[in-house]
């Protein structure tokens, strides 16, 4: 059954998959202030049918847009941003009160993107009854935005479900730039034959999450009642040194990193997603291996370079 629904951030990355994924069959509004976005992630979208909408997320209510369901994906979304400007995390808490408010008082449900960057500083695997700590800006801006929600939920009935994602890559990622996620780094760096530079000594560890994984696991978390939480990862992790070793597979390459003493404090270390509650409540498991992963996103950036070319 075809449904309204609103995707904040729905020219970005996650988001622009998301629209992709939902435009043929659903009357889809897209709002963006277009910070990390891009009109060439909808532009097939536009083409279905989606409507655009410039402005930021907490602006909803003067779409004039009366929604089924909104999808929160619209919040700055990247460590470095808060290093730069710390009020970042004010807008970030602005927007969704606002957000909040528009859909608990229309009864509307909400799927928030959040982050696995919340469990930093446990051991992994991680799981959704970790209580963050605090390491950093990006961290305590999503972890607001979920508290918030739960106030909203027990006080006035809000339903909202937040996804941690666990290191997102694949299609449109690369319009992020130095925000984008580390395997789409340095796909980028490697196809241009130069060294992918690392953190430390980079056996640090990643859950890496196709970004296909992640758009089934909105799909899936759409509608649900009450407020919760869900991890969506593989359950799998890596070093950076072994995606090194495997996009130089891919890519028929040998080349050798370049190690760089780490500049942040509270580094993340190691990110694993404990699935059970997620295959248990969602029927959420991801689908593909980094292996596929890489080997689809990079078909998308072949594909992209020959339209370009």
């Amino acid at each position: 059954m075809s449904k309204k629904i609103v995707v904040t951030g729905g020219a970005g990355f996650i988001g622009s998959n998301i629209v992709n994924s939902l435009c043929a069959d659903n009357e889809v509004l897209i709002i963006d202030n277009m910070h990390t976005g891009s009109m060439d992630n909808v532009n097939e979208s536009m083409k279905l049918g989606a409507k655009f909408y410039k402005g930021d997320a907490g602006d909803i209510a003067k779409t004039r847009f009366d929604p089924d369901i909104i999808l929160h994906i619209g919040m700055y979304s990247s460590t470095p941003m808060y290093r730069e400007d710390k009020s970042l995390i004010t807008r970030v808490v602005g927007d969704a009160i606002n957000i909040f408010n528009f859909a608990s008082e229309r009864n509307i449900p909400i799927v928030l993107a959040s982050s696995s960057s919340l469990y930093n500083g446990y051991k992994p695997p991680h799981r959704e009854d970790m209580v963050p700590m605090a390491k950093d800006f990006y961290t305590e801006a999503r972890f607001a935005v979920e508290r918030i929600a739960n106030v909203y939920s027990e006080q006035h009935g809000l339903n909202a479900t937040a996804l941690r994602m666990f290191a997102v890559y694949g299609p449109h990622d690369e319009n992020k730039g130095r925000y984008a996620n580390l395997v789409t780094q340095f796909m980028l760096s490697m196809r241009r034959g130069e060294s992918p530079v690392v953190y430390g000594n980079g056996e640090q560890t990643r859950d890496f999450t196709y970004i296909d994984d992640v758009v089934r696991a909105f799909h899936l978390a759409m509608g649900l009642k009450g407020f919760n939480v869900f991890n969506v990862g593989r359950g799998e992790d890596f070093s950076i040194n072994e995606m090194i070793g495997k996009l130089n597979e891919h890519l028929g390459t040998d080349i050798k990193a370049k190690y760089v003493p780490v500049p942040i404090v509270n580094y993340v270390e190691q990110t694993k997603a404990d699935t059970t509650k997620a295959e248990k409540v969602l029927g959420f498991r991801a689908k593909y291996s980094l292996d596929e992963g890489i080997s689809k996103f990079q078909e998308f950036l072949d594909s992209k370079a020959r339209l370009t070319s």
